[in-house]
């Protein structure tokens, strides 16, 4: 029970992570239509941004200025690059986002050099948020920070911390989706950028200045990619690899979900950071599966590559298998409501 316990809030922590990332993406291609292939480069340039920041003013100043940094230098892509190319199609938009990726990796490896840095959790944030204690009679308790170390050390008691940055990702992306959520359904704001994407003309005529409109989207969904680098580099590692790591999951997420779905976004990272990380914590394959169901392998099975191949092991390709099935029975998304 412990295990499963452990393994989900792990789950859900870095599913959350994974909106915190979609979020972003999500939010441009349903209000633009632009893929954004740069979007993890602005997470990685977030973390790196608030790794230096910290450095000067602390984590609380970086966790507010780094990403509206990061807004502010995708906003001005938008306007004197990507405004350009948006006339002619889906291609070029992707062909100009992709080389920006390689530009910001480029670009950071030049300024911070390419070992990983040592992006400390504020004082507030260092240790547990919490311990679950199972003692020798299998039963669960839960203490706030750390337990007392007799506790601890009685026998067959075993205490499993759940690390403060995670519950502080977790949090700072729910506080995100509410935040986006009543910015777009109940605020001004909201109904004149979802108004620029459906009757851009009306808008127009109504004294509102549509590609600035589409200008702020851009950065706000950069920005909101700079939050998530800021939390994610001080909860994981902050490296030049770190947008090749996750780059391609948020796509999956998106796909997944539904194209343009805020709320597809949502459930779609629960669901593969839940899937994914418990499929990392078995390490289980199919010949000891099979061998505890009591059936024996031939030696030549025994020894085939698929019969020995643990589920830890195949964790990786779990997302993309789970995006081919949705392909298959349902393209457009779980939550979506345009065919991607």
């Amino acid at each position: 029970m412990e295990f499963f316990v452990i393994s989900l809030l792990n789950g859900l922590s870095y599913g959350l992570l994974l909106f915190m990332l979609s979020s972003g993406l999500t939010l441009i291609f349903s209000m633009m239509g632009v893929l954004n292939f740069a979007h993890a480069s602005f997470y990685m340039l977030g973390a790196y941004l608030g790794y230096s920041i910290a450095r000067v003013t602390g984590f609380w100043v970086a966790l507010l200025l780094a990403p509206l940094v990061v807004g502010a230098l995708g906003a001005l892509f938008e306007r004197l690059a990507l405004r350009r190319v948006h006339r002619f199609g889906h291609v070029p938009e992707l062909l100009i986002t992709f080389g920006l990726s390689y530009v910001i990796l480029e670009l950071v490896q030049l300024i911070w050099g390419r070992l990983a840095l040592e992006f400390h959790p504020p004082e507030l944030l260092k240790g547990p948020a919490f311990t679950i204690i199972k003692d020798a009679a299998g039963s669960l308790g839960l203490t706030w920070g750390a337990a007392p170390a007799q506790a601890c050390q009685a026998a067959g008691t075993v205490c499993s911390p759940f690390p403060a940055t995670r519950a502080f990702m977790m949090l700072s992306a729910v506080v995100m989706l509410v935040s986006v959520w009543l910015l777009l359904t109940r605020t001004r704001i909201g109904l004149v950028i979802q108004a620029a994407l459906t009757h851009p003309q009306a808008v127009e005529t109504l004294g509102h200045n549509v590609p600035r409109v589409f200008m702020l989207v851009f950065g706000a969904g950069c920005a909101l990619a700079g939050l998530a680098g800021v939390v994610g580099g001080m909860t994981f590692l902050t490296e030049p690899a770190m947008a090749a790591t996750v780059g391609s999951i948020i796509f999956v997420v998106v796909v997944v979900g539904g194209m343009g779905s805020l709320a597809g976004a949502f459930v779609a990272s629960l669901i593969i950071g839940v899937i994914q990380t418990f499929a990392v914590a078995l390490d289980h394959s199919l010949g000891s599966v099979l061998a505890q169901w009591g059936m024996t392998l031939s030696p030549t099975l025994q020894g085939n590559t698929l019969f020995k191949m643990t589920i830890s092991q195949v964790a990786p390709i779990l997302p993309y298998l789970f995006l081919v099935l949705i392909l298959i029975f349902r393209p457009r998304g779980l939550l979506g409501t345009r065919e991607g």
